[in-house]
């Protein structure tokens, strides 16, 4: 990582936490590692990122509709999707410093390494000895990639390694009144299998017709060993996942669709399409027949945000096996019963916050010849904004503070605002700036005269004379989901 992406990164950490966007959770106890709580603007930014990808996936789209299961679930939907037997990370220990460490991690951060080092062939070696040995789950052919090429600890510097092994990433717990006669059941991994049991209910009671989805948000829990980068890998996230069933023979086509049009709703963020890439599975998982991540460029490196999967009927078959119940498809057309294909599209909405956050920050210097000025600005897209606008009185007498109240009072129903009457115009302008506010709306004494405000816009700073009137459509019209969704 170079200087100035590390920089860059510790920038937008340490703003997320003076503007309220996200905390350490529990911090006045010095906090609990790899959780973290969204402030006031971070809920705000969370639900709005919620509601994009919800309005896509689901209002847009006749076909697909969406639930919210719960996170317990019975101890056999675990077991039959494969997770009590094989939700396992490749960890290795650091004799030294006592660190633990993916092994993976450790390998594919020494792939980045050489990358930025120009050192092309090296890492395609690398890459390519990484692959073979996570396809063949050869644990001690990882351990020899660390050997061989030198990989050292991150915090004690030496190679005193321990063997790989796998670690289970599972939180359990115990579920009833007494402790003798509870049952032991999970944290949810993942919240694709409160979809698959739920498949039959969903289809019959909305008389869902193939090809056809069900989408869900919500919290999933891994015991992840190794947390890093801020809300990057945490333990408890939440996910956003669409699982579409097909017939099967067509699933190869789906996922295609799917593929595509998944990279399109990043990149209407306003995201340039550079800063995202495609990345091909090497190992499938053992419920796919195809594979692959949507990554991101952080100023960390390029990471996954997003997953599309053919999952084959893996899933329904392996429920209707243990459960003993048939979860089947009748094709009226056909007059055939199938258990259905599915693709799943996956994106971790904690992710996603961060990338968002990470592509929006920006320090400007506005210094000019007669004096020096900079600011730090959020250019998120004005749909997602936690503040749609601010309100502010010129000062604080002349009756200015009650017209602009008198302004909030009348948009505040549509919008999501904020009122500012403390230090001058342009340190409010630099607040609002700061935590992405698209427009800044100024009550003055002219507006007593006739009703006309001044709009300061964020981005281009520039500020143009509206009536009063006006304002529902022209902030309306600015912050409107049409100009993500369309």
């Amino acid at each position: 990582m170079s200087k100035s992406n590390d920089e860059l990164f510790k920038q937008v950490t340490s703003h997320a936490k003076e503007y309220g966007f996200v905390f350490q959770s529990s911090e006045i106890y010095d906090g609990l590692s790899a959780v973290y709580d969204y402030g006031q603007l971070g809920a705000e930014l969370k639900n709005n990122l919620k509601t994009y990808w919800w309005k896509s996936m689901v209002q847009l789209h006749e076909n697909i509709v969406g639930i919210d299961s719960a996170i317990f679930m019975h101890p056999k939907v675990w077991k039959a999707s494969g997770h009590v037997d094989g939700f396992n990370d490749p960890m290795i220990d650091n004799k030294d410093s006592k660190k633990r460490y993916r092994a993976d991690q450790l390998i594919e951060d020494k792939i980045t390494r050489y990358q930025k080092d120009g050192k092309t062939a090296k890492a395609e070696e690398l890459q390519n000895e990484l692959d073979a040995a996570l396809s063949s789950d050869n644990l001690a052919a990882l351990k020899d990639i660390i050997e061989k090429h030198e990989i050292v600890c991150p915090v004690s510097g030496t190679r005193n390694w321990t063997d790989v092994r796998q670690f289970n990433l599972m939180f359990s717990t115990r579920m009833g009144a007494m402790a003798e006669g509870s049952d032991e059941v999970y944290l949810r991994p993942e919240t694709a299998q409160g979809i698959f049991v739920n498949f039959l209910n969903v289809q019959k009671s909305g008389r869902m017709k193939i090809p056809f989805g069900i989408a869900q948000i919500g919290k999933a829990f891994r015991n992840e060993v190794i947390a890093r980068q801020f809300i990057m890998r945490m333990r408890e996230f939440e996910q956003m996942e669409m699982q579409f069933f097909v017939k099967p023979g067509t699933e190869m086509q789906w996922y295609t669709y799917w593929k595509e049009a998944r990279l399109k709703w990043h990149i209407a963020m306003g995201i340039p399409a550079a800063k995202y890439r495609y990345h091909d599975h090497a190992k499938l998982a053992h419920y796919a027949n195809a594979a692959v991540d949507i990554e991101f460029e952080f100023p960390f490196g390029f990471k996954e945000v997003e997953g599309i999967h053919s999952r084959t009927d893996f899933d329904l078959t392996q429920h209707q096996e243990l459960s003993g119940k048939k979860l089947q498809y009748f094709d009226t057309e056909t007059n055939q019963s199938y258990v259905p294909y599915v693709i799943e599209t996956s994106i971790g909405l904690d992710r996603l916050f961060l990338l968002t956050l990470c592509t929006a920050y920006e320090e400007q210097d506005l210094s000019n010849d007669e004096k020096q000025d900079s600011r730090t600005v959020l250019h998120l897209h004005p749909a997602l904004a936690p503040v749609k606008a601010a309100i502010f009185p010129l000062t604080k007498k002349d009756g200015l503070p009650e017209k602009a109240r008198e302004i909030m009072n009348r948009l505040k129903f549509d919008f999501s605002l904020q009122y500012d009457e403390k230090d001058s115009i342009g340190k409010r302008y630099r607040r609002q700036d700061a935590i992405g506010t698209p427009c800044c709306i100024t009550v003055d004494h002219q507006t007593l005269e006739d009703n006309t405000v001044t709009i300061r816009h964020r981005d281009s700073m520039e500020q143009e004379r509206v009536a009063i009137a006006d304002l529902e459509k022209l902030v309306g019209d600015m912050v409107s989901w049409k100009n993500l969704l369309l």
